[in-house]
């Protein structure tokens, strides 16, 4: 079951209750990402921010605040960082993989160049921390930018470490922090900052989003080789056609024999992919168990979320964070 089809989307009910805060997110986004000098910013911009996506990552902000008590307007400001943050990253990364096409739509870099792509994104990392410096909180500048140079790290990790047999589970797990848990978590922690909501509850607020967030990608790389394309948006095997050593490989290398190791750095570090590799690959996590036991830490992961999020005060944004963390895993359970 795609998320799409679940009869019951959390994110939805978060998007409905946070409906008048995101509109004036959308409306700061709108404002900071013009240049009166460069129209191509705007253009490029407006392509992958308005291309559709959940929002995610902003909502968060937006609930992290609201759950703790806060009636300012920093929130907004926030939200807007995190989801420049996420686009300057986006942008960033399509050049990077060379990749063609997002969110059904094809990639800026395609649309345009590669210069235009980077020096966009670098556009958006700059409004990003304007907006960070507009709160006054040295702490929101010190999550913020540290979780932008931790994206920048886990990008630049898992170049040496995706194509790399001796890759293990602890480095898998840095390189998901870096590009993916890293901005789920700052977003939850700022939020409970700005409130100025007590230490014991921004913890738990930045627990909850690591884990999340390590939650999304984890089932993000099992559905490449179990989910279907009409769900994903993905191909099955696309992860391994493109030689990124993932979870589900990191597992099953750690358990073949010399014949199957062969076969990995084969296909893996040196990229000779014949026809029939793929069918070989699914056999070997198959045989391994690697799909089952890597469902087992999503959900494992997705349990910590909620483990986290229960230790606030109760509070109906509190039961939607909840059910986001279970809903995450929704498929694959």
């Amino acid at each position: 079951m795609g998320l799409d089809e679940a009869a019951t989307k959390p994110h939805e009910q978060l998007a409905a209750h946070l409906t008048e805060r995101m509109a004036a997110v959308n409306v700061l986004i709108r404002e900071r990402m013009a240049s009166r000098h460069a129209p191509r910013i705007p253009e490029v911009t407006a392509h992958l921010v308005e291309a559709g996506g959940k929002r995610l990552r902003p909502m968060l902000t937006l609930a992290s605040a609201e759950m703790c008590g806060y009636d300012g307007d920093f929130d907004v400001h926030l939200a807007a960082t995190v989801e420049f943050i996420h686009t300057a990253t986006l942008l960033h990364d399509d050049v990077v993989d060379e990749s063609a096409q997002r969110r059904g739509r094809p990639t800026a870099n395609l649309l345009w160049d590669n210069k235009s792509s980077v020096l966009v994104g670098d556009y958006l990392f700059s409004r990003a921390f304007q907006l960070m410096v507009e709160t006054g909180s040295l702490r929101v500048l010190d999550i913020l930018s540290g979780a932008s140079a931790t994206i920048a790290e886990g990008e630049v990790l898992q170049l040496t470490a995706s194509r790399d047999l001796s890759t293990t589970e602890e480095i898998y797990l840095q390189v998901v922090r870096g590009k993916t848990a890293a901005l789920f978590s700052a977003a939850t922690e700022v939020g409970g900052v700005i409130a100025g909501a007590p230490e014991a509850q921004v913890q738990a607020l930045f627990d909850y989003g690591d884990a999340l967030g390590i939650a999304f990608q984890i089932v993000d790389d099992l559905l490449d080789y179990q989910g279907q394309s009409s769900a994903t948006g993905k191909n099955v095997g696309d992860d391994f056609r493109e030689r990124k050593l993932t979870l589900p490989v990191i597992k099953a290398v750690a358990a073949a024999d010399a014949e199957e190791r062969a076969f990995w750095k084969r296909t893996i570090e040196k990229g000779d992919q014949r026809e029939g590799d793929l069918d070989q690959a699914l056999a070997l996590l198959d045989k391994h168990g690697t799909l089952e036991a890597t469902r087992a830490e999503a959900l494992a992961w997705s349990a910590r979320a909620q483990t986290a999020i229960r230790s606030l005060p109760e509070h109906p944004i509190r039961t939607m964070l909840d059910d986001l963390a279970e809903y995450v895993v929704a498929r694959i359970s």
